[in-house]
């Protein structure tokens, strides 16, 4: 089989391929015109955000058997029509699910315990006790919205921190374990303290965080966004921020990012974002929660694997 890569990937990958007898093809550069047309040569695509797979593009792929994304988000690409055409999609969420917990529990704990404003006071001569006194996790109610394999690895972690973890997903039926209490969307609204989201990027969830939900919460909460940044209304966030009706934010991505994630800004959002930037409250990173020295293996590894076994 020829194996066409639009993003650069762990090489672990493509020795999984070459090990089958696979050959490969790495075009990081092309436009997505230029793809379309050399795209019939090929048995299999691996792609992460560079390039939206729409319907049109997969009519080209005359030969395709799969499309893999290394990774957890599919919404770039067209699933349904791809898989209608017979072909297989494949991703490697477990690949990145640990270093997703771990990033999000290290910047709540980094938020609770004012460690970033701390930092640089003492950096700076400062030596500040009383205001940067912390706030415990212990004791508060975490309610996980979506409980696949992000939300389950999170659940695991705040295991250890004495914690009420609850959870609520739509799709899932029964979903209770040793970590985690399955609760409908009310009970979550009515109980949780620390809010943590873990759901793809639907029509269904886009814009779900917005001024109705924050309003719907019973009680002032914290809220972590590792999972998609268009999920969380930004403004409708920064009015919950000023009325302390959202006590303080997490962010890994943002509303306006780009889609491939590569840059900041979709469309000229400052106003927001210099609020988002100069609040004590909110923590900042760069869609960079999946990507560990560790998970950017076990990413293509999982993929590597999961393919060539269905094509075994």
């Amino acid at each position: 089989m020829k194996i066409l890569f639009l993003d650069e990937t762990h090489p672990i990958l493509y020795s999984i391929f070459e090990k089958k007898g696979w050959t490969i093809e790495i075009d990081t550069t092309s436009s997505k015109e230029q793809i379309e047309s050399k795209l019939p040569r090929f048995d299999g695509l691996i792609v992460r955000s560079r390039m939206v797979l729409d319907e049109q593009f997969i009519t080209h792929a005359k030969n395709l058997k799969f499309i893999g994304r290394p990774g957890a988000g599919l919404e770039n690409i067209a699933v349904e029509f791809a898989e209608k055409k017979g072909i297989h999609v494949f991703r490697s969420p477990e690949g990145n699910r640990d270093s997703v917990a771990e990033h999000g529990i290290g910047m709540l704990l980094m938020l609770f315990n004012k460690l970033n404003s701390a930092n640089w006071e003492v950096k700076n001569g400062q030596w500040n006790r009383k205001s940067n006194w912390g706030e415990e996790v212990m004791g508060k109610t975490v309610g996980l919205i979506g409980y696949g394999v992000m939300g389950k690895a999170m659940a695991q972690r705040f295991s250890g921190f004495g914690v009420n973890c609850i959870a609520y997903d739509k799709y899932l039926d029964e979903y209770s374990d040793e970590f985690c209490k399955q609760v409908s969307l009310e009970e979550l609204k009515e109980t949780a303290d620390i809010v943590s989201l873990h759901t793809p990027l639907t029509e269904e969830t886009k814009g779900y965080v917005n001024e109705a939900f924050i309003n719907s919460m019973s009680k002032p909460f914290y809220l972590i966004n590792t999972a998609r940044g268009q999920s969380v209304v930004l403004d409708d966030l920064i009015k919950g921020l000023k009325s302390k009706k959202v006590l303080g934010a997490c962010l890994d991505v943002l509303e306006y990012e780009k889609t491939s994630f590569e840059s900041m800004f979709e469309e000229n959002k400052t106003d927001s974002f210099d609020y988002l930037a100069k609040t004590h409250n909110v923590l900042l990173s760069p869609h960079v929660a999946g990507w560990t020295q560790q998970s950017n293996v076990k990413i293509a590894q999982f993929l590597g694997e999961r393919i060539t076994e269905h094509f075994h």
